[in-house]
């Protein structure tokens, strides 16, 4: 039984982590007034409505002082291997260069 639970810890853990990083994905669009719905959908142009993506632009939890560096968004994208919609950001990165 005790095995069980941790995997459920372990399992709420990444969730709660998930949702932050998609969290950060949307601040971080906020802040360079870019539609993360767009961006998502570049990235992964198959996949239906990412539901969790919905109810982070849904939710208004004060997140919107917060700038999101570029680095670090493209870290924690990676870092859940998210790595079509890093490329998709990266991509936003310099055309804002331009």
């Amino acid at each position: 039984m005790e095995f069980k639970n941790i995997d459920e810890q372990v399992i709420q853990k990444y969730k709660e982590d998930e949702t932050l990083m998609v969290r950060l994905f949307v601040q971080w669009c906020a802040n360079y007034d870019l539609d993360p719905r767009i961006l998502y959908q570049r990235a992964y142009p198959a996949q239906p409505v990412n539901g969790r993506l919905e109810e982070v632009i849904e939710s208004d939890d004060g997140f919107d002082e917060l700038h999101i560096d570029n680095e670090t968004l493209l870290d924690v994208l990676q870092m859940f291997g998210n790595d079509d919609l890093a490329f998709v950001v990266a991509d936003e990165i310099q055309r804002s260069k331009k």
